[in-house]
């Protein structure tokens, strides 16, 4: 089965390179350290500080599984991939919502980058997606969870 591409910008792609380095070279000895201290308790059946270690082991182990897939199937989106004032992935997109008079400024990034508490919003997300190919000065109507949503674009940064 082929892994489906994952679309990141460069500084996506480094900031999952160091995740996955700590990762492996701090977290992965700071929880055998955590391991051995609470083996060194006895018993290991009724320790908690083991289970506790064993589960955060786990979960380090498996977000390193997590981000090596992505990072394997991952593509970078470069600079001059994008046209000047288009839409795209990787593009800052200053907007105003015509409902409530506000603008909004967000980065459109690969699923994988998402995170709306630094307004960068996902290429496959329904207000990303309605973005997209879209230029300066174009007013898009995109349908949301909560209804209907008109944006103006004002200025797209590549």
């Amino acid at each position: 089965m082929t892994e489906k591409e994952v679309i990141l910008t460069q500084e996506g792609f480094e900031k999952l390179e160091n995740e996955v380095e700590h990762l492996k070279t701090v977290r992965r000895k700071e929880v055998a350290e955590r391991l051995k201290q609470a083996i060194d308790f006895g018993d290991i059946s009724e320790n908690s500080e083991y289970d506790d270690a064993k589960h955060e082991q786990a979960f380090i182990e498996g977000r390193i599984i997590e981000i090596e897939k992505l990072l394997r199937s991952a593509k970078i989106i470069q600079n001059d991939d994008r046209q000047a004032g288009i839409v795209s992935v990787g593009s800052v997109v200053c907007l105003k919502d015509l409902e409530f008079d506000e603008e909004l400024e967000y980065t459109i990034v690969g699923s994988a980058e998402a995170n709306p508490l630094e307004d960068k919003i996902s290429n496959e997300s329904p207000v990303g997606s309605g973005l997209l190919g879209q230029s300066v000065g174009s007013v898009v109507e995109i349908e949301v969870p909560a209804g209907k949503i008109k944006l103006e674009i004002l200025d797209v940064k590549n």
